[in-house]
Protein backbone atom coordinates (compact mmCIF):
# COMPACT_ATOMS: atom_id res chain seq x y z
CA UNK A 1 0.00 0.00 0.00
CA UNK A 2 1.41 3.86 -0.74
CA UNK A 3 0.76 5.62 2.22
CA UNK A 4 1.08 9.33 2.90
CA UNK A 5 0.68 11.24 5.78
CA UNK A 6 -0.27 14.58 5.57
CA UNK A 7 -1.52 17.78 7.26
CA UNK A 8 -4.68 19.50 6.43
CA UNK A 9 -3.06 22.48 4.98
CA UNK A 10 -0.72 19.70 2.61
CA UNK A 11 -3.78 18.66 0.82
CA UNK A 12 -3.62 19.57 -2.80
CA UNK A 13 -6.16 18.01 -4.18
CA UNK A 14 -8.94 15.37 -3.49
CA UNK A 15 -6.80 11.66 -3.36
CA UNK A 16 -8.65 8.65 -3.91
CA UNK A 17 -9.01 7.49 -0.17
CA UNK A 18 -8.49 9.56 2.33
CA UNK A 19 -8.17 8.37 6.15
CA UNK A 20 -8.56 11.06 8.57
CA UNK A 21 -7.39 10.44 11.99
CA UNK A 22 -8.35 13.02 14.95
CA UNK A 23 -7.65 10.76 18.22
CA UNK A 24 -7.96 13.26 21.09
CA UNK A 25 -11.01 13.63 20.32
CA UNK A 26 -13.51 13.86 17.67
CA UNK A 27 -13.37 10.50 16.00
CA UNK A 28 -13.28 8.88 19.19
CA UNK A 29 -16.14 10.61 20.41
CA UNK A 30 -17.92 9.83 16.98
CA UNK A 31 -17.17 6.08 17.38
CA UNK A 32 -18.75 6.12 20.96
CA UNK A 33 -21.57 8.18 19.72
CA UNK A 34 -22.19 5.22 17.20
CA UNK A 35 -21.77 2.94 19.97
CA UNK A 36 -24.74 4.58 21.82
CA UNK A 37 -27.33 4.17 19.38
CA UNK A 38 -26.39 7.33 16.98
CA UNK A 39 -27.84 6.65 13.79
CA UNK A 40 -25.22 8.99 11.66
CA UNK A 41 -23.15 12.15 12.60
CA UNK A 42 -23.20 15.32 10.63
CA UNK A 43 -20.03 16.61 10.14
CA UNK A 44 -21.11 20.82 10.39
CA UNK A 45 -18.67 23.41 8.48
CA UNK A 46 -18.55 25.46 11.62
CA UNK A 47 -20.29 26.28 14.86
CA UNK A 48 -22.90 28.54 13.02
CA UNK A 49 -23.81 25.57 10.84
CA UNK A 50 -24.11 23.43 13.50
CA UNK A 51 -26.15 25.43 15.26
CA UNK A 52 -28.32 26.25 12.20
CA UNK A 53 -28.92 22.55 11.85
CA UNK A 54 -29.67 21.69 15.37
CA UNK A 55 -32.38 24.55 14.86
CA UNK A 56 -34.01 23.26 11.88
CA UNK A 57 -33.95 19.80 13.43
CA UNK A 58 -34.43 20.32 17.52
CA UNK A 59 -34.30 16.29 17.96
CA UNK A 60 -30.54 16.21 16.45
CA UNK A 61 -27.85 16.60 19.07
CA UNK A 62 -25.22 19.19 18.74
CA UNK A 63 -21.73 19.02 19.77
CA UNK A 64 -18.66 21.11 20.03
CA UNK A 65 -15.33 21.69 21.43
CA UNK A 66 -14.61 23.52 24.53
CA UNK A 67 -16.87 24.39 27.00
CA UNK A 68 -20.60 24.20 26.86
CA UNK A 69 -22.68 26.81 25.24
CA UNK A 70 -25.93 28.16 24.38
CA UNK A 71 -27.84 25.90 21.14
CA UNK A 72 -25.43 22.93 21.83
CA UNK A 73 -26.28 19.58 23.67
CA UNK A 74 -22.43 18.27 24.69
CA UNK A 75 -19.28 18.90 24.17
CA UNK A 76 -16.56 16.73 22.29
CA UNK A 77 -15.75 14.10 25.41
CA UNK A 78 -15.64 10.61 25.01
CA UNK A 79 -16.07 10.48 28.81
CA UNK A 80 -18.87 12.64 29.02
CA UNK A 81 -20.52 11.31 25.59
CA UNK A 82 -20.70 7.58 26.91
CA UNK A 83 -23.41 8.36 29.34
CA UNK A 84 -25.95 9.74 27.01
CA UNK A 85 -28.33 7.65 25.15
CA UNK A 86 -28.59 8.44 21.38
CA UNK A 87 -30.48 5.49 19.79
CA UNK A 88 -31.71 6.59 16.70
CA UNK A 89 -30.49 10.31 16.59
CA UNK A 90 -28.71 12.21 14.45
CA UNK A 91 -25.72 14.28 15.78
CA UNK A 92 -24.21 16.90 14.88
CA UNK A 93 -20.12 17.57 15.17
CA UNK A 94 -18.05 20.61 14.83
CA UNK A 95 -14.74 20.15 15.92
CA UNK A 96 -11.21 22.13 15.92
CA UNK A 97 -9.34 19.78 13.58
CA UNK A 98 -11.46 16.24 12.58
CA UNK A 99 -14.61 17.74 11.10
CA UNK A 100 -12.21 20.00 9.42
CA UNK A 101 -9.97 17.12 8.08
CA UNK A 102 -12.86 15.09 6.60
CA UNK A 103 -14.70 18.15 4.85
CA UNK A 104 -11.16 18.91 3.02
CA UNK A 105 -11.13 15.37 1.65
CA UNK A 106 -14.60 15.23 0.62
CA UNK A 107 -14.79 14.85 -2.91
CA UNK A 108 -12.40 12.05 -2.53
CA UNK A 109 -13.81 8.16 -3.58
CA UNK A 110 -13.82 7.25 -0.06
CA UNK A 111 -13.19 8.76 3.29
CA UNK A 112 -12.66 7.25 6.63
CA UNK A 113 -12.50 8.95 9.51
CA UNK A 114 -10.62 6.83 12.48
CA UNK A 115 -8.87 6.67 15.84
CA UNK A 116 -7.13 4.11 17.84
CA UNK A 117 -11.09 2.41 18.84
CA UNK A 118 -11.89 2.01 15.41
CA UNK A 119 -8.02 1.36 14.50
CA UNK A 120 -8.24 -2.61 13.58
CA UNK A 121 -12.18 -2.52 11.45
CA UNK A 122 -9.98 0.77 9.43
CA UNK A 123 -7.26 -1.56 8.42
CA UNK A 124 -9.59 -4.36 7.39
CA UNK A 125 -11.95 -2.09 5.11
CA UNK A 126 -9.01 -0.91 3.35
CA UNK A 127 -7.40 -4.39 2.42
CA UNK A 128 -10.88 -5.53 1.93
CA UNK A 129 -11.80 -2.35 -0.70
CA UNK A 130 -7.91 -2.95 -1.97
CA UNK A 131 -7.00 0.12 -1.37
CA UNK A 132 -3.46 0.12 -2.85
CA UNK A 133 -3.28 4.09 -2.70
CA UNK A 134 -4.03 6.03 0.85
CA UNK A 135 -3.83 9.47 2.29
CA UNK A 136 -3.79 9.63 6.27
CA UNK A 137 -4.98 13.42 7.18
CA UNK A 138 -3.06 14.25 10.65
CA UNK A 139 -5.57 16.67 11.48
CA UNK A 140 -3.87 17.64 14.68
CA UNK A 141 -1.86 20.78 15.09
CA UNK A 142 -1.07 21.39 11.20
CA UNK A 143 -0.21 17.86 10.55
CA UNK A 144 2.14 17.23 13.19
CA UNK A 145 -0.08 16.06 16.50
CA UNK A 146 1.83 12.66 17.24
CA UNK A 147 -1.17 10.87 18.25
CA UNK A 148 -2.51 11.48 15.28
CA UNK A 149 0.46 10.40 13.32
CA UNK A 150 1.44 7.24 15.56
CA UNK A 151 -1.89 5.99 14.67
CA UNK A 152 -1.99 7.03 11.11
CA UNK A 153 0.99 4.74 10.74
CA UNK A 154 -0.07 2.11 12.77
CA UNK A 155 -3.61 1.49 10.66
CA UNK A 156 -1.30 1.89 7.64
CA UNK A 157 0.95 -1.26 8.86
CA UNK A 158 -2.06 -2.99 9.94
CA UNK A 159 -3.18 -2.52 6.64
CA UNK A 160 -0.33 -4.18 5.06
CA UNK A 161 -1.66 -7.59 6.87
CA UNK A 162 1.46 -7.92 8.87
CA UNK A 163 1.72 -8.44 12.81
CA UNK A 164 1.96 -4.75 14.05
CA UNK A 165 2.91 -4.60 17.74
CA UNK A 166 0.40 -1.71 18.74
CA UNK A 167 2.76 -0.31 22.39
CA UNK A 168 4.89 1.96 21.06
CA UNK A 169 2.18 3.88 19.00
CA UNK A 170 -0.29 3.71 22.46
CA UNK A 171 2.75 5.15 24.01
CA UNK A 172 3.37 8.44 21.50
CA UNK A 173 -0.06 8.86 21.43
CA UNK A 174 -0.07 9.11 25.57
CA UNK A 175 2.90 10.92 25.82
CA UNK A 176 1.62 13.21 23.08
CA UNK A 177 0.59 17.31 23.41
CA UNK A 178 -2.85 16.35 23.16
CA UNK A 179 -2.83 13.98 26.07
CA UNK A 180 -0.95 16.28 28.28
CA UNK A 181 -3.80 18.92 27.60
CA UNK A 182 -6.14 17.10 28.48
CA UNK A 183 -4.85 15.92 31.74
CA UNK A 184 -3.45 18.81 32.86
CA UNK A 185 -6.87 20.79 32.13
CA UNK A 186 -5.31 23.09 29.16
CA UNK A 187 -8.15 22.55 27.24
CA UNK A 188 -12.22 22.71 28.23
CA UNK A 189 -15.19 20.26 28.18
CA UNK A 190 -12.78 17.33 29.33
CA UNK A 191 -13.54 14.27 31.41
CA UNK A 192 -10.79 12.67 33.23
CA UNK A 193 -11.33 9.32 31.09
CA UNK A 194 -11.03 11.20 27.52
CA UNK A 195 -7.29 10.05 27.57
CA UNK A 196 -7.77 6.22 28.95
CA UNK A 197 -10.49 6.47 26.53
CA UNK A 198 -9.12 7.81 23.39
CA UNK A 199 -6.49 5.19 23.93
CA UNK A 200 -8.37 1.78 23.99
CA UNK A 201 -7.28 0.25 21.10
CA UNK A 202 -10.31 -1.84 19.08
CA UNK A 203 -13.16 -0.69 21.13
CA UNK A 204 -15.41 -0.92 18.67
CA UNK A 205 -16.05 -3.24 15.49
CA UNK A 206 -16.70 -1.01 12.78
CA UNK A 207 -15.40 1.47 11.05
CA UNK A 208 -16.68 5.12 10.11
CA UNK A 209 -16.89 6.05 6.56
CA UNK A 210 -18.44 9.47 5.40
CA UNK A 211 -19.80 10.23 2.02
CA UNK A 212 -21.90 13.67 0.97
CA UNK A 213 -25.56 13.44 1.14
CA UNK A 214 -27.44 16.42 0.23
CA UNK A 215 -24.57 18.31 0.22
CA UNK A 216 -23.90 17.84 3.93
CA UNK A 217 -21.16 15.27 4.89
CA UNK A 218 -22.34 12.40 6.47
CA UNK A 219 -20.36 9.50 9.16
CA UNK A 220 -22.00 6.50 9.10
CA UNK A 221 -20.71 2.86 11.14
CA UNK A 222 -19.56 0.61 8.57
CA UNK A 223 -19.72 -2.98 9.85
CA UNK A 224 -16.42 -4.77 9.02
CA UNK A 225 -16.02 -8.83 9.72
CA UNK A 226 -13.21 -9.96 11.53
CA UNK A 227 -10.96 -11.70 9.72
CA UNK A 228 -11.25 -15.53 10.47
CA UNK A 229 -6.89 -15.19 11.18
CA UNK A 230 -5.51 -12.00 11.58
CA UNK A 231 -2.02 -11.08 12.47
CA UNK A 232 -1.10 -10.95 16.05
CA UNK A 233 -1.45 -6.59 17.02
Amino acid sequence: MDARFLGIAQLVDAPPVAVVVDVMRAFTVAAWAFAQGAERIVLAESLDEALALKGRHPDWVALKDGPPAPGFDTVNSPGLLRSLDLGGRTVVQKTTAGTVGALAVKEASLVLCASFVVAGATARLLRTRKCTDVTFVVTGEDGQADEDLACAQYIARRATGAGTDATGFLRRAGESRAAAELTEGVRQGVHPDDVALCLELDRFPFAMVATLEDSLMVLRPCAVPPPTVEASI
